[in-house]
């Protein structure tokens, strides 16, 4: 089952867009990881319906997609309902955010204090670029969003610290036809931002290679309403 997750409004780049890994029941091996499971899904968000549309058509297309030794079918897809998004947001972390890569003078591996003000401002710089490419928004729009803050569960990181686990990871990344290293963060957190970036980081994914699988976003708590997905007319007479 492919399950995705996208709002209707404003068409965005194709690069506007994030996914997750596959889920499934898995159990990892010395061979890499098994699939247990029947069915998996994939999450896959972008605001523009069109960049869907193609993304689900392409799947249907074709009769088998070999992922490594993982052959699967495409069956199903559902939208998922977008929650109603405030000026406080608590997230989940569906895939790791990259909070800065490719910065003049740091090393992408760099470990930042997910409690201290510079990863917060890395990933405000980081949205504030995005949506600004994104052409969507008036220079006015995004000056007015100063207000934001990225508040990591402290009590989180802390019992991660006593069990000895990592909530930040050093992934690989083939970018441009090259392989890069950029470190990852999986943690739950509070944004403090106005309406119209929580929506975009919601939809877009929250910081960088986003377009890469990084980034994608859960809300806690929140169960929201699944309908089948439909191709739009449009889409389908191209």
């Amino acid at each position: 089952m492919l399950k995705i997750a996208c709002s209707d409004n404003a068409l965005f780049e194709s690069t506007n867009f994030t996914f997750s890994g596959l889920k499934g029941q898995t159990k990892v091996g010395r061979e890499g990881l098994h699939y247990f499971s029947k069915k998996a899904t994939i999450v896959l968000t972008s605001p523009n319906q069109q960049f869907i549309d193609k993304v689900v058509i392409g799947l249907f297309q074709e009769s088998h997609i070999l992922l490594g030794n993982l052959m699967l079918q495409a069956d199903a897809v559902e939208i998922e309902e977008a929650p109603i998004f405030q000026e406080s947001m608590k997230y989940l972390c569906i895939s790791p955010i990259v909070p800065f890569h490719q910065v003049e003078g740091l090393n992408n591996k760099l470990f930042v204090n997910p409690l201290s003000d510079e990863f917060s401002d890395m990933l405000y710089d980081s949205t504030m670029y995005r949506m600004e490419k994104s052409g969507v928004y008036t220079p006015e729009q995004i000056s007015s969003f100063f207000r934001f803050q990225v508040i990591p569960d402290q009590q989180y990181l802390e019992r991660i610290n006593r069990m000895d686990k990592k909530f930040a990871r050093i992934y690989s990344v083939i970018k441009d036809g090259q392989i890069m290293e950029a470190r990852g963060y999986t943690l739950p957190f509070e944004v403090l931002a106005a309406p119209e970036v929580q929506e975009f980081i919601y939809h877009n994914g929250f910081g960088e290679l986003a377009d890469h699988g990084f980034g994608m976003l859960d809300i806690p708590n929140f169960n929201p309403i699944k309908t089948p997905y439909e191709v739009s007319d449009s889409s389908t007479q191209e």
